[in-house]
């Protein structure tokens, strides 16, 4: 039985996105295209693969195991493009990597700027994730490579620790805390906090933390970056938790350390196995490993 590259493409992207309108979105193809794509694999196979849920499209036991040997295909086609356009000396093929709000907004970009600028080539899928979802992405070889926080569980994949990345509490010159030499997250709970966006992994983060202590972040307003939420504190608009490493150099806004255990934690980079990388994967994880220590 013969398999298109496009349809398992385009099966997975619906699975990733429960829905076939994202699914199609993201392969590239319209709806009606993508309908049928599916329409005609299912035919082929004699099979249902995908049906219906409470939370949107949702594979069939059958669905599931395509998608599991599907994984498997497009990885290799990929390791394979990779691999031929290193003959011809180019960087063809877009690199998927995935990373938590911390990384996004420090070291990252110009890491990988620097990176994209010299090698023309070379295109990169960067996108946010929390990171216990990123290690499930990159076991399933659905991303390249995945940078996450070490509170997430590695077992499984190749980790390097990048440096450290402790959160601490961002508020304005005139609070009473900015003189404070540490705070507790659940000394916090009750203040008016300015965070990122519902689907931002720094915001799950920190939901999940205080729904452990039977509470609800408050939240005065939601931006979609870390410059923009750092910028209202300093306002006096209200507090927020934020990567250390984001400290504002112009802002009057202090940064108080958190003293909760998963507040003092480490940035790793994780793939499957950095020797089994394509060639334009394995100069992202050369550029992402060396970003603390200097450029590539």
């Amino acid at each position: 039985m013969r398999f298109d590259l496009t349809d398992l493409r385009l099966f997975l992207a619906v699975i990733e996105a429960g829905s076939i309108t994202q699914g199609a979105a993201r392969a590239g193809l319209s709806l009606a295209a993508a309908s049928a794509r599916v329409r005609g694999l299912e035919a082929r196979l004699g099979v249902p693969l995908l049906e219906r849920g409470r939370r949107g499209i949702e594979p069939t036991a059958a669905g599931r195991t395509l998608a599991t040997h599907a994984r498997g295909i497009v990885r290799q086609a990929v390791v394979l493009q990779g691999e031929m356009t290193e003959h011809a000396q180019g960087l063809g093929g877009a690199v998927r990597l995935l990373a938590n709000t911390a990384a996004l907004a420090t070291f990252l970009p110009e890491a990988l700027g620097r990176l994209l600028a010299a090698h023309p080539d070379l295109c990169l899928e960067l996108e946010e994730r929390p990171s216990p979802a990123i290690v499930h992405a990159v076991l399933e070889e659905r991303a390249d490579l995945g940078v996450i926080a070490d509170s997430a569980d590695p077992t499984g994949l190749e980790a390097t620790v990048l440096g450290p990345d402790p959160l601490a509490l961002a508020v304005p010159l005139s609070h009473p805390l900015a003189s404070a030499p540490g705070v507790w997250f659940a000394d916090v709970l009750n203040e008016g906090f300015i965070g990122l966006r519902h689907d931002s992994a720094l915001h799950q983060l920190l939901a999940g933390h205080a729904l452990r202590h039977g509470a609800v972040l408050r939240f005065r307003a939601r931006l979609p970056a870390l410059d923009g939420v750092l910028r209202m504190v300093a306002l006096g608009a209200g507090v927020a938790v934020v990567p250390a490493a984001a400290r504002p150099a112009s802002l009057p806004v202090v940064l108080v350390g958190l003293r909760d255990a998963w507040a003092g934690r480490h940035l790793l980079l994780v793939t499957r196995r950095s020797q089994a990388l394509a060639r334009p994967a394995r100069l992202v994880h050369a550029a992402v490993r060396e970003a603390f220590s200097g450029p590539v």
